[in-house]
């Protein structure tokens, strides 16, 4: 049994195998069928039934009838079924030669898309046909007439125009020659600077959509140019007027500095030696004006106008403590320095602080008024001096002290009260 089953299996393989054979046969083989589609063209010349219907180059199919339609003349043509066309093709009549057969030409190849159908049509706006011979021979006969003795050259135009064309070209060749050589050379030229030219180009569109985008500002700004404008149109002959005056002083400088061009030299370099000393000593200037004004403020302050003098007040400490002073004179008189140390409490005991404002309270001492005058003092003054005194006292509560210069050395105007 086992031995047997060998050649079975073998058999059932080998069958599979033709089945499998077949269909791919019958999948790829041509099924032998065709689709009619016609066309519209506006000549048929050398087109007949039979001619050969073509998808780059190849021959797909062949054409069945040739009608002339008017104007127009359909074609029917078959196509085999395997062959596929996309829905929007179009049809060419091809000639090889001039004198062989031509075909149809479908165009483009099929890749992806909608495919022709059967009894599908292409319009005559997607068909093309040759140029034929005859045509050509008849557009040339009819320039001929055209420009002949019965058209152009009736009254002899065209012949005094190449009349003219001659006499004007002849013996310009080397010109028309080097003319076409400088215009290749310029063609060239823009070739090789077409980046830059092109650069040059979008350039101009960024500038222009600026000022596109930008116009109520490009209005405003013409308007403002041409009132100033106007504006100087109006006083022209001012303008005029200062340019000669200009003119005038600029030739009296000229003059001026020719005539002492010696001079200006010297000034010239004795300036530059100044701004040179000014240049050394900028930061001892720089610190004079920043303290000047506060120099002057304070001369002013101090100034004292009736006595013509500069005032100062003394900030001396510890005049409320006389007991403390005469210690410090004490000390400092006898050069004893720490030897007594019991002197200044014994004074301050004597002494007690805050006793000195008005009179001097040491006793022993009568206490002296803080102020009197010189008669109270037992001082007899010259008669002179006390009339003087007194019609000072008479005329002003002030007194001006004797040789006092009220305008402090001339800084202050005489008329200073």
């Amino acid at each position: 049994m086992k031995h047997g089953s060998k050649p079975v299996l073998g058999k059932i393989v080998a069958a599979l195998v033709v089945v499998g054979l077949v269909a791919a046969a019958v999948a790829f083989w041509p099924s032998g069928g065709t689709k009619t589609v016609s066309g519209d063209f506006g000549r048929a010349v050398g087109l007949f039934p039979g001619s050969d219907v073509r998808v780059l180059g190849v021959r797909v199919g062949e054409v069945k009838a040739v009608e002339p339609r008017g104007e127009s003349v359909r074609v029917t043509f078959e196509v085999d079924d395997d062959v596929k066309v996309p829905a929007d093709a179009k049809a060419a009549v091809v000639a090889p030669s001039l004198v062989s057969d031509r075909y149809v030409q479908l165009l483009p190849a099929y890749t992806t898309g909608p495919e022709m159908r059967d009894g599908a049509r292409i319009p005559q706006e997607r068909t093309a046909v040759p140029v034929e011979l005859d045509r050509v021979s008849q557009s040339l006969d009819d320039l001929m007439v055209a420009l002949g003795p019965d058209g152009a050259n009736k009254e002899g135009a065209l012949t005094r125009v190449l009349d003219t064309g001659a006499r004007n070209l002849e013996g310009n060749g080397e010109n028309l020659h080097e003319m076409n050589r400088n215009l290749s050379q310029a063609v060239q030229t823009f070739a090789e600077g077409r980046g830059d030219l092109f650069a040059t180009v979008k350039n101009l569109e960024t500038f222009t959509g600026m000022l596109a985008t930008n116009d109520a500002q490009v209005r405003r700004l013409n308007a403002d140019l041409s009132k100033v404008s106007d504006q100087l149109d109006g006083e022209r002959d001012d303008l005029e007027a200062a340019l000669k005056n200009l003119a005038v002083a600029l030739a009296e400088i000229s003059t001026f500095v020719k005539d002492n061009r010696a001079v200006l030299t010297e000034d010239i370099d004795q300036l530059t030696s100044l701004t040179t000393a000014v240049a050394a000593k900028r930061d001892s200037l720089a610190a004079t004006l920043d303290n000047a004004p506060v120099a002057l403020s304070n001369l002013q302050l101090a100034y004292n106008p009736p006595s013509g003098t500069l005032d100062t007040r003394a900030n001396v400490e510890g005049l409320d403590d006389p007991a403390l002073i005469l210690c410090s004179l004490l000390t400092g008189a006898t050069g004893t320095g720490n030897a007594n140390p019991n002197l200044c409490t014994t004074l301050q005991g004597l002494i007690p602080k805050g006793g000195l404002p008005g009179a001097l309270n040491l006793p022993g001492l009568s206490a002296i008024p803080a102020a009197m005058t010189l008669a109270e003092a037992g001082v007899v003054a010259p008669p002179a001096a006390a009339a003087e005194a007194a019609a000072a006292k008479a005329s002003s509560t002030e007194v001006l002290v004797r040789g006092a210069d009220a305008t402090l050395g001339g800084l202050l105007p005489k008329d200073t009260p």
